[in-house]
């Protein structure tokens, strides 16, 4: 089915035009058209969902200015105006999604991991795989360490895992996993 790909991508843009503002007569042309697998569609649905609720609670502005894999991951990028709290609102859906996809197989949206194939990395389930799988210790896996740059100081903002059935994240202690707090 030629065809099956654009569509999912059209459909996704026609039912948020809101986030996506594709021009009028033709929506499969919006500056942000995901550049990404079939099986990340649930994932952008659920962004877009958890976007919409921010931005129409606020009364901002939002619009994707990219969406695309990146590294085996979903990679999005925006602007618009928005009150920090509802922007903060806007990243933990995207900081969701980005995890999400660090365990959804790319092509058909079930459970996967990261494979590596020469020097692309995807993130793929058993039955879509190519290359080989790559190695992670057990106890980092879906952990989401974030750190920041400030006054010439990394400093450790969160260390999170993502549960794909509760499609949410947990504190953990980077002691714990062997991380030093800055």
């Amino acid at each position: 089915m030629p065809g099956s790909n654009r569509s999912w991508r059209t459909e996704l843009i026609g039912t948020y035009p809101d986030l996506f503002h594709p021009p009028a007569d033709n929506p499969g042309v919006a500056q942000a058209y995901p550049e990404c697998g079939e099986g990340w569609c649930d994932l952008l649905d659920r962004l877009c969902v958890r976007i919409r609720a921010a931005v129409q609670a606020d009364g901002g502005t939002f619009k994707f200015t990219q969406v695309k894999e990146k590294f085996a991951t979903i990679r999005i990028y925006w602007d618009g105006r928005l009150s920090p709290d509802a922007a903060a609102l806007v990243e933990e859906a995207i900081a969701l999604a980005e995890a999400r996809s660090a365990c959804t197989c790319e092509e058909c949206g079930e459970l996967g991991r990261l494979y590596q194939s020469g020097n692309w990395l995807m993130t793929r389930c058993a039955a879509h795989a190519k290359g080989l799988p790559v190695d992670t210790r057990p106890e980092m896996e879906n952990i989401h360490i974030v750190r920041r740059l400030a006054a010439g100081q990394v400093q450790l903002l969160s260390c999170r895992r993502y549960d794909r059935q509760s499609d949410a994240f947990t504190d953990v202690d980077p002691t714990s996993l062997g991380i030093e707090e800055d």
